[in-house]
């Protein structure tokens, strides 16, 4: 090879990370939309606000009430449904601007996000700085996003009629398609400017795969959890009710059998504890697996274990005080970056051509 080639082969592989960095930047931005949207997600769950817009208008929606004409006619709504004469029949306008106030945020944050994915992914797409491979996953998100967007209204439309809630079932579909909108941009970013790929064994990569996964199981279970406003009872740690492990009768009392999986107080709350002392098994098993390979490896894998052992204590915690605001919402933002990490950790794993592919 002459050295005019050299030098040409040289140039392009410098210049490819600053190629692919603003890509990665704003995936990484995307994915923090999608951390702040479930967040906020949160927030209108725990103060009962996601009942309070009782119309999906994707286009007009974006502009709150204007006046207060507007605002008596969206608490006039509101006032229709069965949670406000049930839980909140002494609500002034006051506190109706409050709750939506939260759920108009959660689905402005998603409009924001919509916009975020497009207008960068046609320049993107214009500079020819997206792979066919990575062309192909990013209409894969706008995909997630559409259907995540009616999913949304699914899981509302569930406690406007005969609820004064939204079904528990819809509300976990809800955030574990965010999260895995999520994950899959954690993926791509992590991907894109991904330095040499660690020499590790496939079995190390199936284990890091199981964690993502029982992280993926416990995020549904804590929506459950919240669904049902199951961390308000059993508020003690270790033991349930004077039990490690609540009676056979208490966990199975409802029939048929497989409504105890997601409507039973006690096994959800159970099930929820038993998982996560599933994953801190694993991530403490994975982190001493991979310290032998040192480096950022091990790193990563002993910060994937100090995050999930924070994020068990913020369980304990928030179990403990009948989950306060403050707590739910550290609780949920944990969690989020509980999978983030799994998902970087996992990524760090692949052989690669799966780094080359996005």
């Amino acid at each position: 090879m002459s050295d005019l080639a050299l030098d040409v082969s040289t140039a392009k592989a410098e210049a490819k990370p600053r190629s692919v960095r603003p890509v990665a930047i704003w995936l990484w931005s995307l994915a923090a939309l999608v951390f702040l949207m479930v967040v906020v997600g949160g927030a209108t769950r725990l103060t009962e606000s996601g009942l309070s817009i009782t119309e999906w208008k994707p286009v007009t929606g974006v502009i709150p009430p204007l006046s207060q004409a507007d605002w008596a006619a969206e608490f006039a709504k509101y006032k229709q449904i069965p949670q406000f004469s049930a839980l909140f029949p002494d609500m002034d306008l006051g506190g109706f601007k409050f709750i939506y106030f939260w759920e108009w945020s959660h689905r402005l944050i998603g409009r924001l996000l919509g916009f975020t994915l497009l207008i960068p992914f046609i320049g993107f797409w214009a500079a020819g700085r997206l792979s066919n491979a990575l062309k192909l996953k990013l209409l894969g998100i706008f995909a997630l996003g559409g259907l995540q967007g009616f999913v949304g209204w699914w899981m509302v439309s569930s406690g406007l009629s005969e609820r004064v809630e939204v079904t528990q079932e819809r509300l976990a579909i809800h955030l574990l398609l965010a999260s895995f909108t999520f994950a899959c941009l954690v993926w791509l970013a992590a991907s894109v400017t991904r330095a040499a790929p660690a020499n590790t064994s496939p079995g190390l990569r199936r284990f890091g795969s199981l964690i993502v996964f029982v992280v993926f199981v416990q995020i549904g279970l804590g929506a459950l959890v919240a669904g049902l406003r199951a961390g308000r009872v059993y508020n003690t740690w270790p033991l349930m009710d004077g039990a490690f492990i609540p009676p056979r009768d208490v966990l199975t009392s409802l029939t048929p059998l497989w409504r105890n999986l997601t409507d039973n107080v006690a096994l959800v709350q159970l099930d929820h504890r038993l998982v996560a002392y599933t994953l801190l098994a694993l991530v403490a098993i994975q982190a001493v697996a991979v310290a032998r390979y040192g480096g950022k490896l091990a790193l990563r894998g002993f910060t994937l274990f100090a995050l999930v052992v924070v994020q068990a204590a913020l369980g304990i915690a928030t179990l403990l005080l009948a989950v306060p605001l403050w707590a739910g919402l550290l609780h949920q933002a944990f969690a989020m970056l509980v999978l983030g990490k799994a998902v970087v950790y996992r990524q760090a794993l692949s052989p690669d051509h799966a780094a080359n592919s996005a």
